[in-house]
């Protein structure tokens, strides 16, 4: 099972007010588990930073200006992508700016129930609980000690984790066992001959046996 957690970072909150984003990264998950594949690219968003967001994340506009527009990773950020679900901490932020990027090249939407909100299975499992992703890192005890700045892909490393968590912690282990146990069986892997069930009625011997032996315990409780 292949899903792709999924973060950006932004100039600010609101891409109907002009906002724009400068950070987009992804991480595969196989089963759960991070694959090792990942995708991120800094983004000039074509405007300021203003002074709130750069505290945030760090980037400048002198640094984002050396990068591509997002018109320029479109396509390979949906290549990364493919179908697969996104997993993204509080979804319809980032599903907000991604439409408003896609909106201003012509490009069809993301469904918001192509998202996997684990701000939601937070507040699921923890009812009344911080959700934040800093306070969910304390909660599983996930070193989240290089988080000086909001990153787009340390937060999606982060996320992962968490998201592992949610799902059941470590657990999600056996079902890649039963992939590979599949996966051979596919491959051609021999295959056991068929053998017949074990008779386990007890023999005659067994039972006088057994009769036997229950005679020498003294007042058992069966007779009571």
């Amino acid at each position: 099972m292949r899903e792709i957690v999924l973060d950006t970072e932004t100039t600010g909150l609101d891409p109907a007010a002009g906002h724009r984003i400068v950070e987009v990264a992804c991480l595969e998950l196989m089963h759960h588990i991070p694959s090792g594949r990942h995708f991120r690219r800094y983004v000039n968003p074509q405007r300021d930073m203003p002074e709130e967001a750069r505290a945030v994340h760090g980037l400048t506009e002198e640094f984002l200006a050396k990068h591509p527009v997002f018109a320029e990773v479109a396509d390979e950020f949906l290549e990364f992508i493919g179908d697969a679900p996104l997993v993204i901490h509080n979804a319809r932020f980032d599903i907000g700016f991604l439409n408003a990027e896609f909106e201003r090249l012509g490009r069809p939407p993301f469904p918001e129930s192509r998202a996997i909100d684990t701000v939601a299975l937070a507040r699921q499992r923890f009812p009344g609980a911080q959700a934040s992703l800093d306070a969910l890192c304390r909660r599983f005890e996930i070193d989240n000690s290089a988080r000086a700045f909001h990153g787009a892909l340390l937060d999606c490393e982060l996320l992962a984790e968490v998201y592992l968590e949610l799902r059941g912690g470590r657990q999600p282990g056996f079902d890649l066992d039963a992939g590979a146990r599949g996966a051979a069986v596919a491959a051609g892997a021999p295959k056991r001959p068929a053998r017949p069930a074990r008779p386990h009625a007890p023999t005659p011997e067994e039972r006088a046996a057994h009769a036997a032996l229950l005679a020498r315990i003294k007042d058992p409780i069966w007779n009571s």
